[in-house]
């Protein structure tokens, strides 16, 4: 299992804005990289923002990062102070309920 990881700094008050956009367009890009198995989006106190995706190889792990931070370059600069950070690896620590 490996985890893509992208995190920004969101001009204060664009939560919903952000979520809407989010839903709309950076779910069915990620999705639909091969390998997909699950998608969460973190909304800070300190207005951070972090997508998390979770894929079932490092190529496609990588490849979410790419086109997200493409999508977000695009669709969510109004919404976003700075750049965009992105990371990917292995999960080496997981558990369910």
């Amino acid at each position: 299992m490996y985890a893509a990881i992208r995190q920004a700094k969101a001009r204060t008050g664009t939560a919903e804005e952000l979520a809407r956009r989010i839903k709309e367009g950076a779910i069915p890009i990620i999705s639909d990289v091969e390998g997909f198995m699950a998608y969460y989006v973190v909304y800070a106190p300190d207005d951070t923002v972090t997508a998390i995706s979770i894929f079932n190889n490092f190529a496609s792990a990588e490849e979410a990062n790419r086109r997200a931070i493409a999508w977000a370059e695009q669709s969510l600069a109004p919404l976003l102070v700075g750049q965009t950070s992105a990371v990917a690896g292995p999960v080496i620590v997981h558990t369910l309920a």
